[in-house]
């Protein structure tokens, strides 16, 4: 049986003491965690861990950490995805933090515009982060995505990583018979519901973006982005 994982907001090391807060000490009460027993520690930034659990009551947990490792990152894959729905936005964080996606970056296209309600602003953005920390801690990944603010398009192009810019529009060739070298790193772009603007496409493409499809049928964004990143990611996995 697996154990327990718990996600820190702070870096750990071994031996030490950290202590969990109340929604981890409710969740180690459900999973009906005892005292003297082994759980799992993360912290996002790639520090996995083990310890034995010292202390158990309402509002907190102890854990005492006897071994801690830093994981290296996966090759990154940078995921540019619209500004949509809020509860489809939070369903794809967690597919793309246990796809090891490195950055997340909301894009406000123009037909992002039309979208109610959709996910953006601070609060949001702390409901995107606890989404994806629960899906590192089932997933068991060491990594949290980066998550930067909403951006325009002109803002998301200067922002790019280096590495090859995949743009997925259907009626494009195949992703796989365009990226056909080692890279670095990969951004993948995703437009809205309607597709994009021609002259958002016309911008990525001007940035040296690649227009690529995953077949033949138009993808919901959130449809799009799992296989595009999934894709990706066995591609990079094949090439390091």
């Amino acid at each position: 049986m697996s154990l327990a994982a718990f996600f820190l907001d702070e870096p750990f090391h071994a031996p030490s003491s950290v202590t969990l807060g109340e929604d981890a000490a409710h969740h180690m009460r459900v999973r009906r965690l005892e005292v003297g027993m082994r759980v799992r520690l993360l912290d996002g930034q790639g520090t996995r861990g083990e310890g034995v659990l010292t202390s158990l009551a309402k509002r907190h947990a102890t854990v005492a950490v006897e071994q801690a490792e830093l994981v290296e990152p996966p090759t990154p894959i940078h995921l540019l995805l619209p500004v949509a729905d809020k509860d489809r936005m939070l369903w794809l964080a967690e597919k793309a933090t246990e796809l090891g996606v490195a950055s997340w970056r909301p894009v406000l296209f123009k037909r992002s515009k039309h979208v109610n309600p959709r996910g953006e602003g601070p609060v949001f953005h702390q409901k995107t982060r606890a989404r994806m920390a629960n899906a590192l801690e089932q997933c068991g990944g060491a990594w949290l995505p980066a998550i930067y603010p909403e951006a325009t398009v002109e803002h998301a192009i200067s922002a790019r990583p280096e590495g090859v810019g995949v743009l997925l529009d259907a009626g494009a060739p195949p992703m796989l018979s365009l990226v056909k070298a080692a890279t670095p790193a990969l951004t993948i772009v995703v437009g809205p519901e309607g597709g994009f603007d021609a002259g958002e496409r016309e911008a990525f493409e001007q940035a040296g973006f690649l227009v690529a499809s995953l077949g033949g049928n138009i993808l919901r964004f959130e449809t799009a982005a799992v296989s595009g990143v999934a894709v990706g990611r066995a591609y990079l996995e094949a090439h390091r």
